[in-house]
C-alpha cells in the first residue's frame, strides 16, 4: 500500500488555477513541489489554524519541515491535490491582505487593480489589450511602494487632484482621523517615511530579496539541516534532562522547607525559580524536542505547563507557531503585540489590526501614556508578565480556541484537569491553607510571580530590538528568521539560567533541535551565515538589554514627534474645514 501512494502522480496545476481556488476561499499551500489543499485539516491542526493561514499561496516547505515531525509530514501527503513545475512565486496570503482573482464564467480571468485597504499593486499595472499575462499575475504588494492604510491613498488622490483640492482633502482627512482615533495625514506621512527607511536599512544590510539570491540561501540552509541531522544533533540528551529534573525537585523542596518554617518570602522566591526553570522544558515539549513523539511530548508539556504552572500549553502552541512563521510582524506576530503597554515599532502608532487577535490594537489614551514611557517601564511591566499569561490561557481554554477534532482534541480536557489540579494545590493547599494572613498571602503571590520576570525579559530580548520591516513575500524562511531574531552570548555554565532561549536565532532556524544541542549547533549556523552573507546577531545579556531599551526609547521618541505633528497641524490652522463644521 505504501508503495502505491509513493507512485501516485498528481496533475500539474497552473499558478492561475491555484490563484482562482484561493480566491474561492480554499486554503492551498505548496510543500515540496506539491500543492496541498488543507481546508479539511484546518480544524484538526494541533498548532492552530492561524499558523496555516499565513502559509496560503506560499511555498511552505521550510516552515513545514522545521516545525513538524517526519510522521506529521508523511500524513500531509494525503492532502496533495496537484504539483507545480519549477520554482514557485509566493502570493501574499489572504490573512495578510493578499488579493486573488476569481475565475469568470467564460473562463476569462478577472483583474483587480486595487484592494480595499487602498493598497495599489505597485507599481500599478495599466492593463491594455496586449498586456502580457505575466504582468497580470496577482502581484503581492511591495512594502517599499505600498504602505497600508487609506491615508496613503488620500495622499495619492490629493497629489493627482492638484493643489486647490489639497487643503480640502487634508482638512477633511484630519477631521475624519480625529473621529476614529487614527492619524492625521501628516502623522501618517511621517510613519510612512519611517517604514520605508527601515526597509531600506534592511535591504542594504541583508542579501537581496530577489528569487535567485534567496534560492541559494534556501539550498544551503537545507544542506545545513542535513548536516545537523547527520551529526546527531536531533538526538535528545536524556542525561541533561535528568539534571534538569533534579534541579526542579531541589527548588520545589526548598520552597516546601521554607514554607514549613513559615519563611514565606524565601519560600515564594524558590517557587518562582521553580516556575522560571520549568517553562524551558515546556517550551522543549511544545516543539517536540524531548521524545520527538507528538502525543508524548504534548503530555509532558501539559503536565509541566498546566498541572505545575497553571498555564495552557495549547494556548502557547497556537500563538507560538504563528510567532515562528511571521516573526516580528507588527500585524501578525502575537509575541510582539503588547499594546497598550509596549510598541516595538512605530507602526503600532497607526492603530494596527492584529490578524491574530482579530481586533484593532488602538493607539488610544492608555497606549499614548504607556508608550511615552515604555523604556522606563519595561522591567516594571515585566514583573507582572505571568498574570497576563493566566488570562490568555483561560481565554484559550474557555473559548475553545484549540482543535476541537482530531489527534489533539482531547488535550483541551486534559488541560482543564491540569488547571483544576494547579489551582487546588497552589491556590487552596498552599496559599490558603499553608500561608497565614492576608498580607502574607499577597506577598507570597507577588514574590513568586515577580521572580519569573527574567523569563519575560529573556523571551522579549531575542526579538524586541530586531527588525520589524516586511521585505516582501520572496524573502526566504532562513533569512527572515535571522533578520528578526538575536542570540544572547553567555558562558556555558549559565546555560541553565537561559534555558535555551539564549540561542533563539538557532532555535528559529531549527525549532525541533533539543535545547541541550543548540550550543553545538551554533558553530554550524555561524558558518552558514558567513557563507551566505547574512549577519548573525549576537549580543551579551547586558548589551542585548541595552538594545531593547534603546528600541523602546526610539519608538517613544517617534510617538512624541507624532504628537507634535498633530499639534502643529492644528496650530497652523490647517483645520479650517474643521472650524467650519462647528459654525454650521
Amino acid at each position: 500500500m505504501a508503495k502505491l501512494t509513493k507512485e501516485r502522480t498528481y496533475p500539474l496545476m497552473s499558478r492561475r488555477e491555484i490563484e482562482a481556488q484561493i480566491a474561492d476561499g480554499k486554503h492551498m499551500v505548496i510543500v515540496d513541489g506539491h500543492v496541498l489543499k488543507v481546508d479539511a485539516f484546518m480544524q484538526f491542526h494541533p498548532g492552530g489554524d492561524k499558523a496555516m493561514k499565513h502559509m496560503v499561496g506560499r511555498d511552505a516547505t521550510d516552515e513545514v519541515n522545521g516545525l513538524h515531525s517526519p510522521e506529521a509530514r508523511a500524513m500531509m501527503n494525503k492532502y496533495r491535490v496537484g504539483r507545480i513545475e519549477g520554482r514557485w512565486n509566493n502570493f501574499l496570503p489572504p490573512i495578510q491582505g493578499g488579493k486573488y482573482r476569481k475565475r469568470l464564467e467564460d473562463g476569462a480571468m478577472e483583474v483587480e487593480e486595487e484592494d480595499d485597504s487602498g493598497r495599489l499593486s505597485a507599481p500599478a499595472v495599466t492593463i491594455t489589450a496586449d498586456t502580457p499575462s505575466s504582468e497580470l499575475e496577482s502581484r503581492p504588494p511591495s512594502p517599499v511602494f505600498d504602505v497600508d492604510g487609506s491615508a496613503l491613498r488620500k495622499r495619492q488622490v490629493k497629489e493627482s487632484m492638484g493643489s486647490s483640492a489639497a487643503s480640502i482633502t487634508s482638512a477633511s482627512s484630519l477631521e475624519e482621523s480625529h473621529g476614529d482615533g487614527s492619524l492625521p495625514l501628516d502623522g501618517m506621512a511621517h510613519l510612512d517615511i519611517l517604514t520605508r527607511k527601515e526597509i531600506k536599512l534592511d535591504l542594504d544590510k541583508y542579501p537581496a530579496v530577489d528569487q535567485d539570491t534567496q534560492e541559494v540561501i534556501v539550498e544551503k540552509y537545507r544542506k545545513l539541516h542535513d548536516r545537523i541531522k547527520a551529526d546527531g544533533l536531533y538526538d535528545c540528551n536524556y542525561y541533561a534532562y535528568a539534571i534538569e529534573c533534579s534541579r526542579y525537585i531541589t527548588f520545589f523542596g526548598l520552597m516546601l522547607l521554607f514554607l514549613k518554617w513559615k519563611w514565606y518570602i524565601p519560600s515564594a522566591f524558590f517557587l518562582g525559580v521553580f516556575w522560571h526553570q520549568l517553562v524551558f522544558s515546556a517550551h522543549d515539549a511544545g516543539h517536540m524536542g524531548i521524545t520527538h513523539n507528538f502525543q508524548v511530548d504534548t503530555i509532558i508539556g501539559i503536565i509541566i505547563a498546566d498541572f505545575l504552572g497553571g498555564l495552557s500549553l495549547g494556548w502557547w502552541k497556537r500563538s507560538h507557531n504563528v510567532h515562528h512563521i511571521v516573526t516580528n510582524s507588527p500585524e501578525h506576530d502575537p509575541d510582539i503585540e503588547h499594546m497598550p503597554f509596549f510598541a516595538i515599532s512605530h507602526r503600532f502608532l497607526a492603530s494596527l489590526r492584529s490578524t491574530y487577535y482579530e481586533r484593532i490594537m488602538p493607539y488610544d489614551a492608555a497606549a499614548k501614556f504607556f508608550i511615552s514611557m515604555q523604556h522606563n517601564l519595561y522591567y516594571v511591566i515585566m514583573l507582572f508578565g505571568r498574570f497576563n499569561l493566566y488570562r490568555l490561557s483561560m481565554e484559550y481554554l474557555i473559548l475553545g480556541q484549540g482543535p476541537k477534532k482530531g489527534v489533539a482534541a482531547w488535550h483541551r480536557w486534559f488541560e482543564f484537569a491540569g488547571q483544576v489540579f494547579f489551582w487546588y494545590w497552589f491556590g487552596y493547599e498552599l496559599l490558603y491553607k499553608s500561608v497565614d494572613g492576608g498580607w502574607n498571602r499577597f506577598w507570597f503571590v507577588m514574590v513568586s510571580h515577580m521572580v519569573t520576570c527574567p523569563l519575560h525579559v529573556q523571551i522579549t530580548l531575542s526579538h524586541f530590538a530586531m527588525s520589524t520591516a516586511d521585505l516582501g513575500v520572496d524573502e526566504s524562511f532562513p533569512q527572515k528568521m535571522l533578520r528578526t531574531t538575536m542570540d544572547v552570548d553567555c558562558p556555558t555554565w549559565l546555560d541553565f539560567f537561559h534555558g535555551g532561549l539564549q540561542f533563539q536565532a538557532i532555535h528559529h532556524l531549527f525549532p525541533r533541535i533539543p535545547r541541550h544541542n543548540l550550543r553545538k549547533t551554533q558553530r554550524l549556523v555561524q558558518e552558514f551565515c558567513d557563507e551566505v552573507g547574512i549577519p548573525y546577531a549576537l549580543f551579551g545579556f547586558v548589551d542585548g538589554n541595552k538594545e531593547v531599551i534603546g528600541r523602546l526609547g526610539e519608538v517613544a521618541r517617534q510617538a512624541a514627534i507624532l504628537k507634535k505633528c498633530q499639534g502643529v497641524m492644528i496650530g497652523e490652522g490647517r483645520v479650517e474645514g474643521h472650524h467650519h463644521h462647528h459654525h454650521h
